[in-house]
């Protein structure tokens, strides 16, 4: 399948997830949306440096998160990199074409010499919809035909589709194609049986966002993901969790920094969709040893992303590090500390 590169449950790897957030400036203004642009390909460089697997960039259309284009800012980071994988945490495949989503991404593995992948998803935001045309209505059906039709692509032969959301195809293929023949996807869903057996019916690996409770709540989902790769006569393919995070020197220094942009961040978007207001009660939960959290001291989080990794059977952890306005300079001590002492460290913890 080409995914024995991407990490297995025997020898895990360890990603970074940024959105672009954009943080305030000494003014106590947020900067501008290039400067913040630019901040991030600084962290996936530095991500390089200290050894870090991955740098997954999500897609936003918003104005707190930077990132409409991550292909665009990976490949300025492929420039500046050596041996971290590229992808991203999440392409909205639902409301892009997934011919021109192949074909970026297979450049980005080209100046990448091989180091690209996407991860493919619906989207926790939907302002990407209306922005190009699309219904919300159609949200179930964009999603399932384009994700078919990518697969599809991925042989780099040509194709012969059809379906209702976009115009059929008749022995067309997308160009470049990669030189490993086959650029590597992975599925992110956010807790539903139905995209976890897709993504296991199609023979995709899987992202799973745990931002909210407990890992162990997705086991039963991880579970049922094996059982279906293995029912639709695949071989064991990876599971990789996204879970928000930040490391400092210490755990009380760690949530100082962190738990206010966190807080802030949460209301914005809980304004929009209904939720309550975070207490810090709430977060000190998620905190917790057995939260969605990953914050404090190198140590606590190591032996926080040890325990998920033995939980839920994972290949790949990858740390959201970045949230709000968390200021840049605290995003790359986090950074720093990730690749050099907690990945050590949960290695040595899963022997």
């Amino acid at each position: 399948m080409g995914y024995e590169i991407l990490g297995t449950r025997q020898e895990p790897t360890f990603g970074l997830d940024t959105f672009g957030d954009v943080e305030n400036g000494a003014d106590g203004q947020p900067v501008s949306q290039a400067e913040a642009i630019r901040q991030v390909v600084a962290e996936g460089v530095l991500a390089d440096q200290v050894g870090v697997d991955y740098f997954g960039v999500g897609e936003h259309h918003r104005a707190e998160m930077a990132v409409s284009s991550p292909d665009v800012v990976l490949a300025e980071g492929a420039g500046q990199t050596e041996r971290l994988r590229l992808g991203t945490a999440v392409t909205v495949l639902s409301s892009d074409d997934p011919v021109r989503v192949y074909e970026r991404f297979a450049t980005l593995d080209a100046v990448s010499r091989g180091r690209a992948e996407v991860t493919l998803g619906r989207g926790s935001f939907t302002e990407s919809f209306p922005l190009f045309g699309y219904s919300l209505d159609d949200y179930e059906v964009l999603f399932a035909e384009k994700l078919d039709l990518f697969t599809q692509l991925q042989g780099e032969k040509p194709v012969d589709w059809s379906g209702t959301v976009r115009p059929a195809l008749e022995g067309a293929q997308a160009f470049p194609v990669t030189e490993s023949g086959r650029l590597p996807a992975w599925v992110g869903v956010g807790g539903t049986p139905q995209s976890v057996v897709r993504a296991a019916a199609y023979g995709l690996p899987l992202v799973m966002a745990v931002i909210g409770g407990s890992p162990e709540r997705f086991t039963p989902l991880a579970d049922l993901y094996r059982r279906a790769v293995k029912e639709a006569g695949h071989q064991e393919l990876p599971i990789s969790m996204h879970s928000p995070g930040h490391i400092a020197e210490t755990d009380e220094l760690a949530v100082a920094q962190h738990f206010a942009h966190h807080q802030a961040a949460f209301a914005k978007i809980g304004a929009e969709r209904g939720w309550g207001p975070m207490s810090h009660a709430d977060y000190d939960a998620m905190a917790g040893s057995r939260g969605a959290l990953f914050v404090g001291s190198p140590e606590t989080v190591a032996q926080k992303i040890a325990w998920a990794v033995r939980t839920l059977g994972l290949s790949r952890f990858q740390l959201k590090y970045s949230v709000g306005a968390l200021p840049h300079e605290q995003r790359l001590s986090s950074i720093r500390l990730y690749g050099e002492q907690v990945i050590p460290r949960v290695k040595e913890l899963l022997g």
